[in-house]
C-alpha cells in the first residue's frame, strides 16, 4: 500500500486515531488544515522582515537556549543530524548543521526562516510536539507528506516561566540506519536539553529570587518555584505546578512555600520567632560572629542583643 493511502485509511478511522498520537496528528492534517499526503510541498519560509521579527520576539529564548544548541549538536552534529530551534509557531530561528550535510538538509527545507507547524507540512516532529505539547519521535513513514518520509525527527517542546509551550528543539536525520534504539537516545538528549534551557528562562524571568528544586519523580522537565524573600511562591515551572497543583490564581494569591512543601507547621507566634531568628543569625553571620557589630548593624546596645540570643537560642 501506498504511504498516502495508507495516511488516507488510518486517519478515517476513529479507533485509531484515539489510540494513537500519531494517527491523530494525521486526523488533524486532513480534517482541520485541509492537507493532502501526496501534497509536494515545502515548508513555509518566512521573508528577511518576517525572520527578523520572530527572531525579536524571541530573543530571550536564543539567547538561554545558545550553550545548550552548541553542547548539543557538538554530540550529535558528526551523526550526520540536523539541529533546530523554533519558537510557538514552528518557525526555525536557529539551526545547527555539518556543511556537508547543509545541502540535503536546505533541500528539505531544515533552514532557518522555515516553518514547520502542522498546519505546513503535516504530521513532523516540531509541529506535532508543539500541537501535542509533549515529546515527540516521528520516524520516516509517520510524517504525514510523502515527501518527507526519508526524514526522522525527535523534538521537545520547551516551556516558558509560566508553563506555556514557548519553543520546541528538534534533531532530524535523513541517515536510513536512523533505528529505533539510536532514536530514543537521540530523544533523551533533546528533552534534557530542553529541560535545561526551560531552567535557564526560569532563572532569567525570577532573577534575583530563590530557586528550589521541588521532587518530581523523576521527570525529565524541572520542577522549579521562584520564592521571594518572604516565602511566598513568585512563580513555578509546569512540572512544578503539576506537583504541587498550583496554578496562575494561586500564586497570584500568594502561598508559602513551606505550606506547599508540607513543612512542619507551626502557629503564627512561633512562625514570628522563627522569622526574628532567621533574621538574627544572618545578622551575626555577615559579622562574623562579631556581637559587638551585629549590634550597632541592628542599632541595638550588645546588652539588648545578648538577651535576644538567649531568648532565641541562638549560639
Amino acid at each position: 500500500m501506498k504511504h498516502s493511502d495508507h495516511v488516507q485509511a488510518v486517519a478515517h478511522h476513529v479507533s485509531a486515531a484515539a489510540s494513537s498520537p500519531v494517527a491523530a496528528s494525521w486526523r488533524r492534517c486532513l480534517t482541520v488544515h485541509g492537507l493532502s499526503p501526496e501534497d509536494a510541498r515545502s515548508p513555509l519560509r518566512l521573508s528577511e522582515q518576517e525572520f527578523r521579527a520572530a527572531r525579536e520576539k524571541s530573543g530571550h529564548l536564543i539567547e538561554e537556549a545558545q550553550g545548550e544548541l552548541d553542547r548539543l549538536f557538538s554530540t550529535v552534529g558528526k551523526a550526520g543530524c540536523c539541529l533546530l530551534l523554533t519558537d510557538e509557531n514552528g518557525i526555525a530561528l536557529e539551526r545547527r548543521g555539518a556543511p556537508g550535510d547543509d545541502h540535503d538538509f536546505r533541500g528539505l527545507g531544515l533552514w532557518s526562516g522555515t516553518v514547520w507547524s502542522e498546519a505546513s507540512v503535516g504530521t513532523n516532529g516540531i509541529g506535532t510536539a508543539i500541537a501535542d505539547e509533549r515529546a515527540v519521535v516521528i520516524q520516516r513513514d509517520q510524517h504525514f507528506l510523502s515527501c518527507n518520509t526519508g526524514l526522522s525527527c525527535v523534538t521537545a517542546p520547551i516551556r516558558d516561566h509560566l508553563g506555556r509551550v514557548a519553543a520546541a528543539i528538534d534533531i532530524s536525520t535523513c541517515r536510513d540506519d536512523a533505528g529505533e534504539m539510536a532514536m530514543l537516545l537521540l530523544s533523551q538528549a533533546v528533552r534534557d536539553a530542553a529541560a535545561r534551557i526551560e531552567a535557564n528562562l526560569f532563572h532569567r524571568a525570577f532573577n534575583g529570587a530563590r530557586i528550589l528544586l521541588v521532587p518530581a519523580d523523576g521527570k525529565s522537565s524541572p520542577a522549579l518555584i521562584a520564592i521571594d524573600r518572604d516565602d511566598l511562591v513568585l512563580g513555578a515551572t509546569r512540572a512544578a505546578r503539576l506537583k504541587l497543583n498550583l496554578d496562575d490564581r494561586r500564586i497570584a494569591n500568594g502561598i508559602p512555600a513551606a505550606d506547599l512543601l508540607n513543612e512542619t507547621a507551626v502557629g503564627q507566634g512561633e512562625d514570628l520567632l522563627d522569622a526574628e531568628r532567621a533574621a538574627l543569625r544572618r545578622v551575626l553571620s555577615r559579622a562574623h560572629g562579631n556581637v559587638s557589630l551585629a549590634a550597632d548593624t541592628l542599632g541595638i546596645s550588645r546588652a539588648t542583643l545578648y538577651r535576644k540570643m538567649k531568648k532565641l537560642s541562638v549560639n
